[in-house]
């Protein structure tokens, strides 16, 4: 933990004036009943920022949200899993207006007040008879202490709930910041099938929430990899509501650049949550590419091995294989020198000058064959640098993804 932030329990219930309360609906299949249904809820006013999928094709609630943000004036988030509520036409559009409505209804708010979430099945309605009617009690069992229930109930094949809260001294005040986030498969830069919502009972104002925002996402959710796929419902929500009492936080104050670096640690840890949970992975992997002639080069260099199916199948093989790294670099379309790039696997030489090295392969199998290991790339061109986190890919991961929706439950 950064010696900076302290970690709290309470995920997005830790800051001050934050309530959440998950319910089970059925949503995916009425005979196998699970938390499906959460909600979040500020007990005061927040200004709130949001990032969404860059996908063409986006879900419904990601639309509807970005309508609902336009009004500044957000006070809940309804989410579920289950149903991705996406390529769903007109009537998914109005599914997701009905399940903000009912929210509002329950909490004596305004529909534009709420914002939505949902991840699950593409293509399928959602059962909205079997989540309308336990919106009323979901509203009324709203706590601080139900988080754990609110992260279970946004997974679907998560192994586990990701959550994290932190406390920052700011000058005499302490505030705190919480998030809870799903994501396991179709994880890609640009935000891949991830929801993350984030608390913050620090006082901020809108301007500069959304560049704080912006900026983490960037930082953490943006450099992500498990499989290529950037999905239809990528979401993150970040609400400050100032319940802290602290001072408003000034631009380019020292408090304020404490307060971002907290909101980039919470979400690139967040982001780490996900890949280590990635579906049937064997491999937490940190590719660091430097020496490039600049920023966009650097990105393309990482992103491009972070992808490679050959590559993710040495590392699933605890292969230190450096000719596969080197011919993705060699494709990733960056200015590069072949005779110029070093390759290191947890800072041991795998590839000098763009030759072996003289390294005996097994300490570079030894490294491989590590849970979690750090692949370093060095174009030797210029200091641009930039880092993906990412894994393997295995047998397990295609077994689970050629069986796992193929016969979606209807009822």
């Amino acid at each position: 933990m950064n010696c900076k932030f302290n970690e709290i329990p309470g995920g997005v219930t830790a800051p001050a004036g934050f309530l959440a309360n998950a319910v089970e609906c059925g949503i995916k299949d009425p005979a196998k009943l699970r938390l499906d249904l959460g909600l979040i809820y500020s007990e005061v006013p927040a200004v709130t920022a949001g990032t969404f999928t860059t996908n063409q094709v986006k879900a419904a609630p990601v639309r509807v949200c970005q309508k609902h943000l336009r009004s500044n004036d957000i006070r809940a988030v309804i989410v579920n899993s289950g149903n991705a509520n996406a390529c769903t036409g007109p009537r998914g559009i109005e599914d997701a207006q009905n399940m903000a409505a009912a929210a509002a209804a329950a909490l004596s708010l305004k529909p534009r007040q709420i914002l939505i979430g949902s991840t699950g099945i593409i293509g399928l309605p959602m059962p909205m008879d079997r989540i309308l009617p336990k919106v009323p009690a979901l509203a009324k069992g709203l706590s601080r202490s139900k988080n754990e229930a609110l992260a279970r109930s946004i997974m679907t094949s998560d192994t586990k709930p990701k959550m994290l809260a932190l406390e920052v001294a700011l000058g005499s005040k302490k505030i705190r910041l919480g998030a809870v986030a799903k994501g396991a498969g179709m994880i890609c830069p640009n935000m891949g099938t991830m929801l993350c919502y984030v608390t913050t009972d620090a006082n901020i104002g809108l301007a500069d929430l959304k560049r704080a925002t912006f900026v983490a996402v960037d930082r953490s959710f943006n450099r992500i990899s498990i499989d290529g796929d950037t999905s239809t419902n990528d979401t993150v929500i970040v609400m400050a509501n100032g319940a802290s009492g602290q001072r408003k936080l000034q631009a380019g104050s020292p408090t304020m650049q404490l307060f971002t670096e907290a909101l980039d640690f919470l979400m690139l840890e967040m982001a780490k949550k996900i890949v280590r949970d990635g579906e049937r992975v064997t491999k937490f992997v940190q590719v660091h590419v430097r020496g490039a002639a600049n920023h966009v080069d650097a990105r393309k260099v990482a992103e491009t091995v972070a992808n490679s199916l050959l590559v993710k199948c040495s590392w699933n093989g605890s292969d230190p294989n450096w000719g596969r790294i080197m011919h993705a670099i060699g494709y990733s379309g960056a200015k590069i020198r072949e005779h110029d790039i070093d390759i290191f696997f947890n800072g041991i030489a795998a590839a000098r000058n763009g030759l072996v090295s003289d390294t005996p392969i097994e300490k570079l199998r030894e490294v491989a064959a590590k849970p979690e290991f750090c692949v370093c790339i060095d174009l030797n061109i210029a200091r641009a640098d930039y880092t993906v986190y990412t894994s393997d890919i295995s047998q397990e991961y295609v077994d689970f993804n050629t069986a796992e929706y193929a016969v979606p439950t209807v009822k």
